[in-house]
């Protein structure tokens, strides 16, 4: 990621775009966040955003929502007022937005509208940067956009050559679009199963390192990134904003216990994600589910910390990552908790099986955290006894190259072997035998 730019949200003579974040407080809705804790969250998501200008805030409450406007005739016209008076041009609201709301609210304040799974996106693709990352982008964005074609104005631009675009009689400009759509996200789907097997053969090749993978997991902004930094000297983007880092990285690391590690930072987690960006970075994450141990990072002194956990927890179920995954967690920026706060935390981490109180940023109660990493990778070793026929020649020769064999006796059917191995040394035999 040393391509990524200094500060793309700070670009000097940059046009910068004036606006409002929203987020509708619906009384028929069950409560599930704090709204005021809810809006922050929306408003970081505006800040990653490069080029915005956040003018006007706000929890607008209402007893229900209006199918045509989402909000009141009166709620309209009073944020029509304050949009104009404060020259927004863009109003993000912090929830879904349906297509028809989406038009009636744009003609009425004479602004553009992004509801809050088209302003992830729009972060996503800014901040893609592998293969990979922006064609899953691309595609997610498409079939965002399949399911908005209501919008009169909405025209897509030709891209079929020389044949143009002909269309039946009677068919419709939204007809034609849908179309267009189709085809381009069979084209990107081509272009990801190619990329998607060279990706696996980058995760076969890993395989063979004997190195066990640590994955870093988190909500955005729980601080993965400057942990990986910390332990790897990388320059990943670590900043204070939701999605700093969109795209897997990997290195091997030695931990300072001596342990030889490689470690895979992965895409923050968020609450409501769109279901588009679920299925499209599904793959991404997939590399969760190769790891030996898992680390959940959590930013600790959030006031929402609990749902965040919650949140991954719920996405790594949808990912299939079962409880029988090793999963180790930190609990990350204790340097921002007041001293009571931290000592109420520190004597309960003691009590919680694998947790750890510490700051990536400080290194403040890494040793402890690091020295349990080294204990959950230990080689732990078990003895087996395996056979293989004269033609697995190959596999006999791995396991004598890992050093694993400890007597052999050969007899007509082939040979009898004691091995002393590790659980993904026994991973690695039973992944060969497969491939043969």
């Amino acid at each position: 990621m040393s391509d990524e730019p200094s500060d793309t949200g700070n670009n000097v003579g940059a046009e910068r775009t004036r606006a409002m974040v929203l987020h509708p407080e619906i009384k028929a809705h069950v409560r599930i966040r704090e709204p005021e804790l809810a809006l922050a969250e929306a408003v970081a998501l505006a800040h990653a955003l490069p080029g915005l200008d956040v003018a006007d805030e706000r929890v607008v409450r209402l007893p229900k929502a209006h199918p045509g406007m989402l909000f009141g005739s009166g709620k309209v016209e009073e944020l029509s007022q304050i949009i104009a008076e404060a020259e927004v041009e863009l109003v993000l609201i912090d929830g879904p937005v349906s297509p028809v709301q989406q038009r009636n609210l744009e003609r009425a304040w004479k602004v553009k509208l992004l509801d809050r799974t088209g302003l992830i996106l729009e972060i996503f693709a800014d901040r893609a940067r592998t293969r990979e990352g922006v064609l899953q982008v691309e595609l997610a964005a498409l079939s965002y956009q399949r399911t908005r074609l209501v919008r009169a104005w909405t025209h897509l631009e030709r891209q079929r050559g020389g044949l143009g675009f002909v269309g039946g009689p009677g068919e419709t400009q939204i007809e034609a679009d849908r179309r267009a759509i189709d085809l381009q996200m069979v084209r990107l789907r081509r272009q990801l199963s190619k990329v998607t097997r060279t990706r696996e053969l980058h995760r076969a090749a890993r395989r063979k390192v004997p190195f066990p993978v640590v994955a870093l997991v988190g909500y955005t902004n729980a601080g993965k990134s400057t942990l990986f930094n910390r332990l790897t000297g990388a320059e990943v983007l670590a900043k204070d904003m939701l999605f700093a880092t969109l795209d897997p990285t990997m290195r091997a690391v030695r931990l300072p216990t001596g342990k030889d590690i490689i470690l895979s930072d992965t895409v923050g987690f968020i609450s409501d994600l769109p279901t588009q960006l679920i299925a499209a970075f599904r793959a991404t994450l997939e590399e969760v589910l190769e790891a030996d141990l898992i680390v959940h990072v959590r930013d600790i002194a959030h006031p929402e910390t609990e749902e965040q956990a919650r949140n991954v927890r719920d996405i790594l179920a949808d990912l299939g990552v079962g409880v029988h995954t090793r999963q180790i967690a930190l609990w990350n920026k204790a340097d921002l908790l007041p001293p009571e706060q931290h000592a109420a935390l520190a004597e309960r981490a003691l009590t919680e099986k694998d947790v750890y109180l510490g700051s990536s940023v400080t290194g403040q109660g890494l040793e402890a955290f690091f020295a349990a990493l080294t204990e959950q990778l230990d080689d732990t070793r078990h003895t087996a006894e395996i056979h293989l026929t004269f033609a697995q020649g190959r596999v006999r020769a791995w396991l004598f190259e890992q050093g694993v064999v400890e007597r052999e006796q050969q007899d007509q059917q082939g040979y009898a072997l004691q091995v002393n191995w590790t659980d993904k040394q026994k991973r690695q035999f039973r992944s060969m035998l497969q491939g043969e």
